[in-house]
């Protein structure tokens, strides 16, 4: 089934209203490090997937979920700290 598209969704598909605004950017930037983390999280276990593990594979994915983990732990503890929760 194709969907139908009118010519006014295409026209706003692509309108100045459509950007993220700069409150949506300062969250993305907020969150990069925890973006950053996952995604080497998944190139560990990728790495892994028509191979068995060796040891050294095993220490990067404990690395790399140490990593994500702590990276959430920072973004969850930093906005705690700016809504002035616990404070």
């Amino acid at each position: 089934m194709n969907p139908i598209v009118t010519v006014q969704d295409a026209v706003t598909a692509f309108a100045d209203w459509m950007e993220p605004t700069d409150a949506e950017l300062d969250a993305i930037d907020r969150e990069m490090p925890v973006i950053v983390a996952d995604i080497d999280l998944l190139d560990a276990h990728i790495a892994t997937l028509d191979r068995t593990p060796t040891q050294m594979d095993e220490r990067r994915i404990r690395r790399a979920r140490r990593r994500a983990l702590a990276a959430r732990v920072e973004l969850i503890n930093h906005a705690v700290t700016v809504s002035g929760v616990g404070a």
